[in-house]
């Protein structure tokens, strides 16, 4: 019965490869709208001059089409991701190795040096 340790073997590999695929275009997607928010919204600033009422009104605005994982804490941390991922060539490497909590986790680390080490 080995050729049935090797299908599973075919599936998990085919699962794995389907769980990359979707981190990777999340992780994109979160990118994208952290660059919405800072050059549309914020004129390329750090924070949009009127406040946490645009962070407020995306996430409403998300979580009403789109369900759970808009919270104004998430986009907030989509736009931080694109500040601190600016360069669409190293977050774009990275994510073929990294999930969304691991950018999570570079992202609060405060020590921008430390950031760069990856």
């Amino acid at each position: 019965m080995q050729y049935i340790q090797e299908i599973k073997q075919i599936l998990a590999q085919a699962r794995q490869r389907s769980y990359q695929a979707i981190n990777t275009a999340m992780v994109e997607a979160y990118w994208r709208i952290g660059e919405k928010i800072v050059l549309e919204e914020q004129n390329g600033k750090d924070r949009a001059d009127y406040g946490k009422a645009i962070i407020k009104t995306i996430s409403k605005e998300l979580s009403d089409e789109f369900g759970r994982g808009f919270s104004e804490r998430n986009i907030r941390n989509f736009r931080q991701f694109y500040l601190t991922f600016p360069d669409t060539e190293i977050w774009q490497t990275l994510s073929a190795k990294l999930s969304w909590s691991h950018f999570q986790l570079i992202m609060s680390v405060t020590n921008k040096d430390a950031q760069n080490i990856i």
